[in-house]
């Protein structure tokens, strides 16, 4: 293992001139260790940099330091001695030798990296074993030069365009590459690179490099998603296609009369489609469907794909327009312009994975980029994986955007499925839409715990048409209606603390008496324990929009033992662990499982205690094994928690069926579940389960728990305000 104690590689103030040219200029630049990329446009001294790290330039002025070893006056030969590999820009193979004379040529005995490694790392490279340097493709050749240099088994390895000139394909294995050899090969890396998605993808941070400077380092995921910053340092712009018209519409004057800020503008095509000598004239009601939307900018020049800004909740300004564009791409527009003529700025984020130039505000690999992987991990030969990658990157993405003020979709399965996760994550509130084949069916797996709209599109999302124009179109104005009156008139805030409640319809009277004591001092929020009731609540608390809650009916586990209609999830009770807070819960209605219609209990359980609560819903006893299993199951949780714990166990019944000549009324069950809560849980004056003998619908056992709860409080406000 190499040395961590220092950096790897330090250049401090270095000074390079190429006769009178000045081409570093007090370039200061740190490798603590894995991989930095270094960004910058054409002519801005990257590679004059590499080639005096490796000693075939000479440095006028500064210092240059490698695992605290100075370079100053080393030949490039004994740079390399010292374990620093070169990949040059331009591949430098020679053109007579074979693939294998290139590898055999440098290669060491002993080391990790060995031409058979090479070959299995290239597998292209084992195909072509005799070919000579002329013979191969310019991907080939530079996985060639980067074989080369890792048969030296470098510490440090400086690379100079590795992905200049390779296809796609190429380029994410060779970016998958770069992240596996800081990681586990122990090598670090210092990558030039003109692909900003590469060198966000590979690096946790970026160096900018303007006019023989640095000019910043930055964090990768920030350069990815900032266009603007790109546009400005690396001269990277938009894909003409789509955006120019806006820039002719800014260098339009403005007559005097005209307002500061000006209106939507309607673009009509009298021919869509380009017309051939056969073509029929186009009716006007697919020249109008086809318009597009321009909302000139305000005078001072800004532009409509600025970077989110972290503003107040009401001051939210960004409606997101998500998808992929290369399969949706006129839908998604469509939907666009209509927002667009809204008088909404509009922000339009593709999601597509099959590497299409792209016209969005947002391209692909500005999201992929916050892949954990970066854009290897999301643009790959399988659509599958780089469906999938493009998910949760999305899904990261957008846990980054802090001004989004409403987002909305189209598309099947796929697409939804797509965005649903990011939707999922944004705060409860913001408006989401989406138009989907699916939403006329079970729709739990996309919606969740969220507040998220599903239309259905009736007619597939392929293409405009009679149908799609107007469900797109109300989906469009739905949003926008959402949008500018949230806007106009946000929702007041409570002012009284807001607390979470579980319930079930059996354990009802327990909440009504709960809330009823403490609805003038705190906003009630009564969560339906119906699996994805519980994940509600707890994404609330997760976000902090919770002070307090009340889980007084965990009924949810049983469904997720024995296979109900309404399970938890794994990660039940987890939001209470991270948050820290005072915990207050029961085992309100662990005494059921829940199955539709009578004829939908599996076979297995026909036999058992079952209760019609209605024509949908049949009822389950729980056995003393499922109390036992539950009771181990919830108490392995309370363990994990670091607040304040109090557990209640009614011994008079779990329910309203759990009564004394109730359907449900088995006290040896409710032992083996009390029994297994305290073998589990272990006991502290923080953590504590308390036995209550009453029905948890009793008024006692409500009075009880508010006792509890305004003490925990009370002692959670001295606190606060230091008394």
């Amino acid at each position: 293992m190499a040395d961590r104690s220092g950096p790897v590689l330090e250049v401090r103030d270095l000074n390079v001139y190429y006769g009178q040219s000045h081409a570093l200029q007090g370039v200061d630049l740190t490798l603590s260790r894995g991989v930095l990329s270094v960004v910058g446009r054409n002519g801005m001294g990257k590679t004059t940099l590499c080639k005096t790290i490796m000693g075939l330039e000479p440095m006028a002025a500064g210092s240059i330091s490698f695992n605290g070893q100075s370079l100053a006056g080393l030949t490039p030969a004994q740079i390399a001695r010292l374990g620093i590999g070169y990949v040059p820009q331009g591949r430098r193979l020679w053109r007579s030798l074979t693939v294998d004379e290139h590898l055999l040529l440098v290669a060491r005995k002993g080391g990790a990296w060995t031409p058979e490694r090479i070959y299995s790392t290239f597998p292209r490279l084992a195909e072509r074993k005799t070919n000579g340097g002329a013979q191969l493709s310019g991907g080939e050749q530079q996985m060639l030069a980067i074989g080369r240099a890792l048969l030296l088994n470098p510490k440090l390895l400086v690379m100079d365009e590795p992905t200049e000139g390779l296809a796609p394909v190429i380029v994410n294995q060779v970016a998958d590459m770069l992240v596996r050899l800081a990681s586990e090969d122990d090598v670090d890396v210092l990558v030039i690179e003109q692909n900003i998605g590469v060198a966000c993808a590979v690096s946790e941070q970026v160096a900018i490099m303007v006019n023989g400077k640095i000019n910043r380092v930055m964090d990768a995921g920030l350069l990815a998603g900032d266009r603007d910053l790109q546009q400005a340092l690396l001269g990277v712009g938009r894909h003409a296609h789509d955006e120019t018209p806006d820039a002719n519409l800014a260098e339009r004057p403005e007559s005097k009369d005209q307002d500061h800020e000006q209106g939507p503008v309607r673009i009509y095509m009298s021919n869509p489609k380009v017309p051939t000598r056969w073509s029929q004239p186009v009716p006007v009601r697919v020249i109008e469907g086809s318009a597009r939307t321009q909302t000139q900018e305000r005078a001072s020049g800004s532009s409509s794909s600025e970077p989110m800004r972290a503003l107040s909740r009401g001051a939210a300004t960004n409606v997101l327009v998500a998808g992929t564009l290369d399969t949706k791409g006129d839908e998604l527009r469509f939907m666009r312009d209509l927002l667009k003529a809204n008088g909404l700025r509009v922000q339009l984020v593709d999601l597509s994975t099959s590497g299409k130039p792209s016209g969005a505000e947002v391209p692909p690999h500005a999201v992929a980029a916050f892949h954990p992987r970066g854009v290897s991990g999301v643009f790959t030969s399988d659509r599958g994986t780089a469906v999938a990658g493009m998910t949760l990157a999305f899904e990261r993405w957008i846990a980054h955007q802090s001004n989004v003020a409403g987002i909305i979709s189209a598309g099947g399965s796929g697409g939804t499925a797509l965005v649903a996760p990011a939707m999922r994550a944004l705060p409860i509130g913001v408006p989401k839409l989406i138009v989907s084949t699916v939403a006329s069916g079970n729709v739990g797996q996309y919606v969740g715990p969220a507040d998220i709209m599903m239309l259905h599109s009736v007619a597939d999302v392929q293409g405009l048409n009679s149908i799609t124009r107007e469900v797109l179109s109300n989906g469009a104005q739905a949003l926008a209606g959402m949008v500018k009156s949230r806007a106009k008139a946000p929702v007041a805030a409570s002012e009284k603390p807001a607390i979470g409640l579980t319930m079930f319809g059996v354990t009802t009277p327990c909440i009504q008496q709960v809330t009823a004591q403490l609805e003038d001092d705190y906003d009630c929020l009564v969560f339906h324990a119906t699996g994805v009731g519980g994940r509600s609540m707890e994404k609330l608390l997760d976000s902090g929009m919770l002070s307090a809650v009340l889980d007084l009916t965990t009924t949810e586990i049983c469904d997720m033992i024995a296979g109900g209609v309404f399970p938890a999830t794994e990660d039940r009770f987890g939001a209470s662990i991270r948050a820290g807070l005072p915990y207050i819960g029961s085992c309100g209605a662990l005494d059921m499982v829940n199955f539709a219609a009578p004829e939908t209990v599996p076979e297995k359980y026909r036999g058992r205690n079952l209760y019609e609560h209605n024509p949908q819903i049949t009822l389950m006893r729980t056995t003393p094994d499922e109390n036992r299993q539950m009771g181990h199951w919830i108490g392995e949780k309370l363990n994990l928690m670091t607040g304040p714990v109090r557990f209640f166990l009614p011994e008079g019944g779990v329910s309203m069926l759990d009564a004394p000549g109730m359907a449900f009324h088995d006290p040896e069950a409710d032992a083996a579940l009390f029994g297994a809560l305290e073998e589990t849980v272990r006991q502290t004056t923080n953590r504590q389960l308390i036995r209550v003998p009453h029905n948890i619908n009793d008024q006692a056992f409500a009075d009880l728990v508010v006792q509890t709860f305004r003490t925990f409080h009370s002692v959670r406000t001295k606190k606060v305000s230091g008394e």
